[in-house]
């Protein structure tokens, strides 16, 4: 929060002149009146407290509360017009066009938090289609596509996984240029309308088109604006925000396979599909209402990636920081399952770990956003980052026999990777202004989401080449987040200066 102006102009002693030309400072003449007139006092005071106004040195500012409304600078005796004047906040803002209205946001009411339900309805939608992959792969394979080998099948999950995440980069801009509207009416649509084609579809080609290019398309559309548009309300509080709109990720998680493994044995694979073109309707209807933007497009915004993000103070050590905590969150999120079975604790705990680390993450989420508004967003990100390295090495690692260590390992985990899913957006927040939010958001996000699945198949290999073996898969993820931590702590000292003091709130 940035305080109330009290400046102390050396010239507003009585009977003193303005050094410079303008207005005078002088105290006005006292006007003749009678002894004991409260009126003529009242009229004096008036009087005073109009010329020095005029004169620009105590004009006042209606008081802001911190749980209603702040600025950009959260603590200094500086007008938030004047970024990167205090140590906390080091940076000038790269928007362009940042003016007074893009310094003060609401941080909460009702208008904020409806954004915030909006943007939980898009995520689910668009999260739960992507929580139920492996369970269409399976199904396509064993059923739908019989005719085809394992790797076809899932060249139409990659398909759609690598639009899902690669396509931010231009949804970014668009926001930025004309907001969550369109791209929002435009996910919905493609959302419902591959789902509806793909109940109907029999041949291969049809559903490489309609599940993976029009549904990648459309989760795409959905996702990344529905981030961004939360910074539009919130600045002190974004975390809490972004964390609380990301549960819609564990929920879809917990909700989506369990409703689709149901259906498809009470209705088969048309109505399942039918069902979950429904539930995505109706939610991204939802969504379509509720999210909103508040600020107005910058000076010469364009629709079109920029390389012009990398030239941001800090952005390349992030991006590197991001990449890591990614790339090592990815990999237990694939394989725990896969691990649980090949230690032989059975298929039902097997999901029971999946579902005890979706519902940690849940709360990782709120926490962890939380944090990372009092402490700073890339604090918050060292600590949960060392967090889940010390899981993997002193928890997951030592597991060979016994429930309560991987129920163990699943709380922490979830947990801290729940906090790095709504860390990162605030993060990115943390190198632009808010009306280039979606650009850097969505050019991070899709970098990353691209390094992330070479993760997955380099986990793999090394299960395979250790002959069956999990402590490389397992070293490597806590190497990873280690790794992640340490670059976190780089680049934010990179920012704010290496004569700050470690501990300072970024």
């Amino acid at each position: 929060m940035s305080r109330d102006l009290s400046p102390a102009h050396s010239g507003l002693s009585s009977g003193a002149k303005s050094p410079v030309a303008g207005p005078s400072l002088a105290a006005p003449p006292m006007p003749a009146r009678s002894p004991g007139s409260v009126a003529d006092d009242a009229a004096v005071e008036s009087d005073v407290k109009s010329t020095l106004t005029t004169a620009g040195s105590i004009s006042k500012r209606p008081l802001i509360g911190k749980r209603h409304a702040s600025t950009r600078s959260d603590a200094s005796g500086l007008l938030p017009s004047e970024p990167g004047s205090h140590p906390d906040s080091p940076l000038s803002p790269p928007s362009p066009g940042s003016d007074s209205e893009e310094d003060t946001y609401p941080e909460g009411g009702l208008r904020a938090w409806l954004v915030v339900f909006g943007s939980w309805l898009a995520l689910f939608a668009s999260l739960g289609l992507m929580n139920v992959m492996a369970t269409f792969d399976t199904y396509l394979s064993a059923r739908h596509l019989v005719d085809h080998d394992n790797g076809t099948v899932g060249g139409i999950i990659s398909l759609y996984t690598i639009l899902s995440f690669t396509l931010g980069i231009y949804v970014g801009p668009v926001f930025d240029k004309h907001g969550p509207r369109w791209p929002i009416v435009g996910g919905s649509v493609c959302l419902f309308a591959a789902l509806i084609v793909v109940s109907i579809s029999t041949n291969y080609w049809h559903l490489l088109v309609a599940f993976a290019v029009f549904s990648g398309l459309g989760s795409a559309l959905l996702f990344t604006p529905s981030i961004a548009a939360i910074g539009h309300f919130f600045n002190e509080r974004r975390g809490l925000a972004t964390g609380v709109a990301t549960t819609a990720g564990s929920v879809s998680a917990v909700m989506f396979p369990y409703v689709v493994q149901e259906l498809f044995v009470m209705v088969g694979w048309p109505w399942t599909m039918r069902a979950l073109a429904l539930i995505c309707l109706g939610v991204a209807v939802g969504a379509n209402f509720l999210i909103r933007s508040r600020l107005p497009p910058a000076k010469h915004a364009k629709i079109t990636p920029s390389v012009r993000v990398f030239q941001t103070k800090g952005f390349g050590l992030t991006l590197g920081a991001v990449f890591l905590m990614q790339f090592a969150g990815f990999v237990p999120l694939s394989y725990l399952s896969g691990y649980v079975l090949a230690k032989g604790f059975g298929q039902e705990f097997s999901f029971d770990v999946v579902t005890v680390l979706n519902a940690s993450s849940a709360f990782g989420r709120v926490a962890g956003g939380w944090l990372g508004d009092w402490v700073g967003v890339y604090n918050a990100n060292v600590v949960f980052s060392v967090v889940a390295s010390i899981a993997c090495f002193a928890v997951w690692l030592p597991v060979e026999e016994g429930k309560a260590g991987m129920i163990g390992f699943a709380v922490l985990f979830g947990f801290t990777s729940g906090s790095n899913v709504s860390l990162m957006p605030v993060t990115v927040g943390k190198l632009c202004g808010t009306r280039e939010y979606g650009r850097y958001y969505g050019t991070v996000y899709t970098i990353v989401s691209l390094g992330v699945l070479v993760a997955i198949p380099i986990a793999g290999k090394l299960v395979l080449g250790s002959r069956g073996s999990w402590d490389g898969l397992i070293v490597l993820t806590g190497v990873a987040y280690l790794a992640s931590a340490v670059v976190f702590a780089v680049a934010k000292m990179s920012i704010v200066g290496w004569r700050s003091k470690p501990w300072v709130i970024f």
